[in-house]
C-alpha cells in the first residue's frame, strides 16, 4: 500500500496524505498532468472520476464528477493556482451542483500537492504529500466525518498499479 502516513491537524485545519510509489518525480507528476490518468485514480475505488474539463495550468479550471455503484454522482472542481513541474501543484478544490458548475453550498478547500524523490538506490522512490487546508474546525470536521480520510487513502493507493 502506497499510503505511508495521514495526518489531521486541528490547530492547522489541515488533512494530509502521504504516499510513497517506486516511480521517478517526473513519472507520479503525469498522474496529475494527464487527466485520462487523474481519472484511474482519483476517485476511490467503486467511484471512478470523469474529467470532462481540464486546464492543467496557472489559473485553469477543471470540473469533475465521480459515479457511484448504483449511478449516482458527485460532482466537484479544481482551479489551479501553481504549477510547478515536476514538483507542486496548488489548488483550489470545491463542490459543485447538478449542473457541474460550482456551488457554496459547502466551502472550497486549499490543497497544496508535494513531490519530491525520496530513496532508492537508482533515485526511483517518489512521496506525494497532499495537504488539505480547510477555513475552519467545523468544516475539517465535517470532511473528515464524509470519510476524506478514507477516500484520499483508498484513491491514492490505487496508483501503484499505474506507475508500474
Amino acid at each position: 500500500m502506497p499510503v505511508i502516513d495521514t495526518e489531521i491537524d486541528r490547530e492547522g485545519l489541515t488533512l494530509t496524505v502521504t504516499a510513497e510509489f517506486i516511480a521517478t518525480p517526473e513519472r507520479v507528476w503525469q498522474l496529475w498532468a494527464d487527466p485520462r490518468q487523474l481519472e484511474r485514480w482519483w476517485g476511490p475505488p467503486g467511484w471512478p472520476a470523469s474529467f470532462p474539463r481540464y486546464e492543467f495550468e496557472p489559473g485553469g479550471e477543471a470540473r469533475y464528477f465521480m459515479t457511484g455503484p448504483q449511478g449516482e454522482r458527485s460532482a466537484a472542481w479544481f482551479r489551479f493556482e501553481t504549477i510547478e513541474a515536476p514538483h507542486r501543484i496548488e489548488l483550489v478544490d470545491g463542490f459543485s451542483g447538478d449542473d457541474g458548475e460550482p456551488t457554496d453550498a459547502m466551502p472550497s478547500m486549499r490543497m497544496v500537492v508535494e513531490i519530491e524523490p525520496s530513496g532508492g538506490s537508482d533515485g526511483t522512490v517518489t512521496t506525494m504529500s497532499i495537504r488539505t487546508i480547510v477555513d475552519s474546525l467545523e468544516h475539517l470536521e465535517q470532511i473528515t466525518s464524509m470519510g476524506m480520510v478514507e477516500g484520499m487513502t483508498a484513491a491514492m493507493n490505487q496508483i501503484d498499479e499505474l506507475v508500474a
